[in-house]
């Protein structure tokens, strides 16, 4: 199954950052870190589209391409998590290369590392790669057991209402941290509100599903 998967995946570029993490995990820590890193891999494909879209200049393409290769030969050639970071200091794309990175670290199960690629990215321009960096930041945080920190970071993004990153995903991001703190009943609300405020998207059907869950008991 898992030399399929990787096989169906090979010739995509955008794609091929996903490869590497169709193994199977007996945890559920370490299935959290598998749908995060996909989550990552996603959201940076949807952005980057959107920015190159708007942009159409050879330029940001270039750069996007650069941190696209080095992410997806990452599990071949490890050591290119240098230049990935030396590309997170820099330049229009360096929160994208930091969250990139971020999500490497998170395959290899290293939070530390993960954080750390975060760690000290400049507050502008908040764009939509800023968000995502920040919601990562926040995930990393509620996996390391800081659950009211990644709750602090979630808030402060909620309070921002930026354009240009959905809330609904960050909204169930805190829902599910709730959970997880043990205030259900906070959890259950905000699962039942993101259902409502945003019925037609990924988070909305989710956030029902766990609603339902909640109620139930399970």
């Amino acid at each position: 199954m898992k030399r399929e998967i990787k096989k169906q995946l090979k010739g995509d570029e955008f794609v091929s950052i996903f490869t590497r993490i169709v193994d199977h995990f007996d945890s559920w820590r370490q299935e959290a870190l598998i749908g995060l890193a996909i989550a990552v891999g996603l959201a940076l494909l949807v952005g980057g589209l959107f920015f190159l879209r708007g942009s159409q200049t050879r330029s940001s393409s270039a750069s996007l391409g650069q941190i696209l290769d080095l992410r997806s030969g990452l599990e071949k050639t490890p050591g290119n998590a240098a230049r990935l970071e030396a590309l997170s200091k820099k330049g229009k794309f360096a929160k994208v290369a930091a969250t990139q990175l971020a999500s490497y670290w998170i395959e290899q199960g290293d939070l530390n590392k993960a954080a750390s690629a975060l760690a000290g990215l400049k507050e502008s321009p908040k764009d939509f790669f800023y968000y995502q960096a920040k919601d990562l930041a926040a995930q990393i945080a509620i996996l390391k057991g800081d659950i009211d920190g990644g709750l602090k970071i979630l808030q402060a993004i909620e309070d921002a209402k930026p354009k240009e990153f959905a809330l609904d995903a960050v909204l169930f991001h805190k829902a599910e941290a709730l959970e997880k703190k043990g205030d259900r009943a906070a959890a259950l609300a905000l699962f039942k509100k993101i259902q409502t405020d945003y019925a037609q998207s990924y988070f909305g059907y989710d956030a029902g599903l766990r609603a339902g869950k909640l109620e139930a008991g399970k």
